[in-house]
Parts: C-alpha cells; structure tokens; sequence
C-alpha cells in the first residue's frame, strides 16, 4: 500500500493488534491519554481484545518494555505514552532524551514499529490542553498514527 501525502487516508485498524505502555509517573495525566488512545483505536476499528495494555514505573522503563513486546513478535503497533514535567533540575532533559532514544532504537532496529506518545511538558497545565478531547487531543493523534504505520507496514 502506498501512503501520500495527496491520498485522503481511511482508517481501519480492524486487522491490527496494539500494544500501550504507560507508565504509572504522573498516572492520572497518563491514564486519560490512554483513554483517548484507545477510545480512537476502537473507532478505527480495533477491537478491544486486539489491545493490549502494560504498565512500566516511569518514562525510563518504557523502551525496556517496548523491546520485550517488540521480540514477542504479537503486535503490529506498539504505541508508547506518559507524562514526563519539567522540574528543577536537568532530570527531564536526560529522562525524555533517553525514553524517545531507546523507542527509536526499538523502532529502528526490530520489525516492530513504536509510536512516540510521551509527553514532555513544562507544566500539568501544557499536559491537560495536550490530551483534552477539544484540545490538541495527542493521545487520538497516536492512535491514528499507530493505524496508519499498522497499515504502511502490513505483515
């Protein structure tokens, strides 16, 4: 299937299972990005029992996780979330550049693909807009994409 930029793409996440990672930091903030996540899989539609969600501690645990899907070889999609705010101190930096790079690798290098859903805020409040239904509603956004690589890349 060939995807372009001209070609209006219709969604069917029908054939495709899903894997999420979240990770329990900043829980409530992550688990309504998983709802609207999973809410737009299910309306492309993925069924249910073709999603699979696994929870890790922090953003740093995420790309172990996505490794350890990835080599089962079960999924057609893994799409990666949490919420990682800026604090005080340089730690966000490390924890963000570190979480994005090891789901690169996942991606690069296994014949799994990762979608990127962590956010990386400076405050809750840029957190909130970023999964609000009427906002920029990033957790369908991945979702979207996660179909759309499912798609590109059929097995």
């Amino acid at each position: 299937m060939k995807i372009s930029e001209s070609t209006p793409i219709k969604l069917n996440g029908k054939p495709f299972r899903f894997a999420i990672i979240l990770s329990r930091f900043n829980d409530k903030l992550g688990l309504e990005l998983l709802k609207n996540t999973k809410e737009t899989l299910m309306a492309n539609g993925v069924k249910e029992k073709r999603i699979e969600i696994f929870r890790v501690p922090g953003a740093l645990e995420i790309p172990i996780a996505a490794n350890l899907l990835a080599q089962k070889h079960r999924y057609n999609v893994i799409i990666a979330l949490g919420v990682v705010i800026k604090g005080a101190t340089p730690h966000f930096q490390h924890v963000s550049q570190q979480c994005y790079r090891g789901l690169m690798d996942v991606s690069l290098y296994s014949d799994t693909h990762v979608i990127f859903g962590v956010l990386t805020v400076n405050n809750e409040k840029q957190a909130k807009e970023r999964f609000a239904k009427k906002g920029l509603n990033k957790g369908k956004e991945y979702a979207e994409a996660a179909i759309e690589m499912a798609m590109l890349v059929r097995r």
